[in-house]
């Protein structure tokens, strides 16, 4: 039995994780694999029921959990507030906490969808790209940070890039292994001609693929110049690893290669914790509507069941499922073209459901 903590958070977070939860549901009354589910708060709703985006409570339960699903926080609602008290405040923390270092973002272009994406089918056709983000660095986390005003009446704003040597190490030993099974090619993205923390950053991924991945085809770029290739030539890529606030831009522009937000889950893993969420946001203006994608949720199920369980053939199901679900031209608002029939949120995850069961019969 394992037992999932959900923290369906803001705005369309509840919607999309109540389709994830039937899919947890699905496995544990036709297969072996059970689980039980909790439920938690983080990021907005938090902070109006306890007055804080983070409990210590949720904290305790994510802890005593063999792994957490979040659907997403923050909002206009809280825009507001004073900054510690903002919903991103409980994101950051539940993965400092948690020590969720490595962050992955997959940008996967399914076949039927392969119309959807602005860029010319031929660019983006077939894609497959892992990005790998450290999650606990760089300037989300270093000090000093602040604001304040001058003598004079200016005000200043202040972050701090840091990364120490075994924060790149333990991120960049990841991504190789994760490039060992997948393409074996990795490109490390930095800005080491400006930026003296990312020229440490280089030297450090360099000498672990020297030392213990001669086999991995590794390259470094610079981050300006990956996004234009992200863009231009996207394929060229397998596995990409990087530091946390390039990885937050870089991997936002890589799913919309896929034609939306809401078709694209991550994982946040840690030495002993593990937190799976969809990449979009909460996107109030749509929430309640019942009309948002779950299947980027959906998705964050099946990379929980890999990363997490070692569910290898569950996770190839759900992902299958997705799969036949849009080849046969099942499509939420988000991924329809201006011509096409949409159906809503809970009936994109009951059709994912029928496939499953189908594909389990």
């Amino acid at each position: 039995m394992k037992h999932i903590l959900l923290l369906p958070g803001d705005g369309i977070g509840p919607e999309v994780v109540a389709q994830a939860k039937k899919v947890l549901d699905f496995f544990s009354k036709n297969t072996d694999k059970k689980f039980e589910t909790e439920t938690a708060l983080l990021g907005g709703c938090a902070y109006d029921a306890v007055g804080t985006p983070f409990p210590q409570e949720t904290l305790d339960l994510a802890k005593k959990s063999d792994s957490v699903l979040l659907g997403a926080v923050g909002g206009i609602k809280w825009e507001s507030l004073e900054y510690k008290h903002r919903p991103e405040r409980g994101l950051l923390g539940i993965r400092k906490e948690l020590e969720l270092f490595a962050n992955f973002r997959p940008a996967k272009v399914f076949d039927a969808l392969t119309d959807s994406s602005t860029l010319k089918r031929e660019v983006v056709a077939g894609l497959d790209i892992m990005i790998v983000r450290e999650l606990t660095g760089d300037l989300y986390f270093g000090e000093p940070r602040f604001v304040k005003t001058l003598p004079d009446g200016t005000r200043q704003g202040v972050n701090t890039m840091t990364y120490n040597s075994k924060e790149v190490e333990r991120i960049a030993k990841i991504a190789f292994d994760l490039a060992k099974i997948r393409g074996k090619k990795l490109c490390s993205v930095d800005k080491a001609n400006v930026i003296e923390t990312t020229e440490m950053w280089r030297e450090v991924v360099t000498e672990i693929g020297a030392k213990n991945y001669p086999d991995i085809a590794l390259s470094h770029m610079y981050v300006d110049n990956a996004a234009m290739q992200l863009v231009r030539n996207p394929k060229q890529f397998d596995v990409m690893v990087t530091g946390n606030m390039f990885g937050d831009i870089l991997s936002d522009l890589a799913s919309m290669l896929t034609g939306s937000l809401g078709m694209l889950p991550s994982a946040s893993l840690g030495e002993k914790y593990s937190l799976y969420e969809p990449i979009h946001g909460s996107a109030p203006d749509i929430a309640g509507k019942d009309i948002a994608n779950p299947i980027a949720t959906i998705l964050s199920v099946a990379m929980m069941f890999k990363y997490s369980f070692g569910f290898m053939k569950e996770a190839e199901a759900i992902e299958q499922a997705v799969a036949n679900v849009l080849d046969v031209g099942i499509r939420t608002a988000d991924i329809a073209k201006p011509s096409e029939p949409s159906v809503s949120c809970s009936q994109m995850g009951d059709a994912i459901l029928g496939k499953l069961q189908k594909i389990h019969q």
